[in-house]
């Protein structure tokens, strides 16, 4: 070995940013393995590189007798021919530590993308995953990622969101999805300049992948109105992430600070009547017109399910038919129980039942109904 080795692993230094006394060890420690294969040695060894010249020597320990006593001493057992052995040694080390600085540079500038779009070329595609070529690495789109239905064609362009990325031995394995409720806000960010300017903001995102997603959206500013800005004129904003999407319905919803009014608005394109919240309990009963009711519950109940993730809240569908049905039915109930209870169930001082009609819907007479209650 000669000092080139040395250059280049100053080189490597500056370069890679890889510690020089790093890579030095693990020269020594390569030479100590190549010089008990090549010439069968056991002994405790130890190499000795020159960091300016890059000569190598060996040294082993061996035991000799001093003065009637046994002294171990370390003595050079350098091989002529070791110099060859110790540069092909060093030049698969520092290959061996350039691919390793080059995958821990590249894990470290996909580690903190999680939650970012990327774009990328389709490679190959089966039954277990698809590959995307994103430049200087691969991303794995796994099957419980894929939308179902959508088509991976081998060389077509593929934009996809970062759910993880794992170090491993080799290159750092990144995860991407179609599925995510993140790739569809992450498409209106690129599309719409009032997100990426911030007048315009993302509230949440509902979404049942393939089929139909609702986004919220809000204005810090009063005269923008956001619903038209993620839309865009004619619909050519919302239209690019539908195609990107390949077909995907998208509801684009304003978001209000209202409970009750977000939750009107999330049931579009659904007119709805009425709007009835449990704050403590998030729950709501909404009340629809009786020829809105099937817009509202959706195919298969998609468009009431879409609003319950969309605002966080239970949602309870009714038309006003049904509505008029139940109150009518409660106010039977309560004339019935009122009929059924005509005398008063409390008894008076003489140990005898109270003569006094109850108060209808209650046990007792007023009299006795307010000592209950007090």
């Amino acid at each position: 070995m000669d000092r080139e080795v040395i250059e280049a692993l100053r080189q490597l230094e500056r370069e890679k940013r890889l510690e020089f006394k790093t890579v030095l060890e693990a020269l020594k420690a390569a030479l100590i393995s190549a010089y008990r294969r090549y010439y069968h040695e056991e002994t405790d060894i130890r190499i000795d590189i020159n960091e300016e010249t890059g000569r190598v020597k060996v040294f082993s320990k061996k035991e000799e007798e001093e003065d009637g006593k046994k002294v171990v001493k370390e003595v050079e057992v350098t091989p002529e021919d070791f110099g060859r052995i110790a540069a092909q040694t060093a030049k698969q080390v520092i290959l061996q530590k350039i691919r390793e600085a080059e995958r821990e540079k590249l894990y470290f500038e996909y580690a903190g993308k999680e939650g970012e779009l990327v774009t990328g070329i389709i490679q190959q595609t089966d039954r277990r995953f698809t590959l995307l070529d994103l430049g200087r690495a691969e991303a794995l789109l796994p099957p419980q990622e894929q939308v179902p239905g959508e088509r991976y064609e081998h060389g077509s362009r593929l934009k996809a969101y970062i759910v993880e990325v794992r170090k491993t031995s080799r290159e750092p394995q990144i995860v991407v999805s179609r599925t995510h409720p993140g790739l569809v806000k992450r498409l209106f960010e690129l599309e719409v300049p009032e997100i990426q300017q911030g007048i315009v903001g993302i509230k949440s995102v509902a979404r049942e992948p393939g089929h139909r997603t609702k986004i919220a959206v809000y204005s810090r500013d009063k005269n923008v109105d956001p619903v038209g800005a993620c839309v865009g004129s004619k619909g050519s904003r919302v239209k690019m992430v539908v195609r990107e999407l390949r077909g995907e319905k998208i509801d684009v919803i304003e978001w209000v600070d209202d409970p009750a009014q977000f939750i009107a608005h999330a049931l579009s394109p659904a007119k709805v009547r009425e709007v009835n919240v449990n704050e403590k309990e998030k729950e709501a009963e909404v009340i629809v017109p009786d020829d809105q009711l099937s817009l509202a519950i959706g195919k298969e109940g998609q468009n009431a399910r879409l609003a319950a993730k969309l605002t966080g809240w239970r949602i309870d569908i009714k038309s006003e038919s049904e509505k008029k049905q139940e109150e009518e039915e409660e106010k039977k109930k309560v004339a019935k129980e009122g009929k059924e209870r005509v005398q008063c169930e409390a008894l008076a001082t003489s140990g005898k039942q109270c003569r006094n009609k109850a108060v209808v819907g209650e046990k007792y007479c007023s009299i006795h109904l307010s000592k209950a209650k007090g």
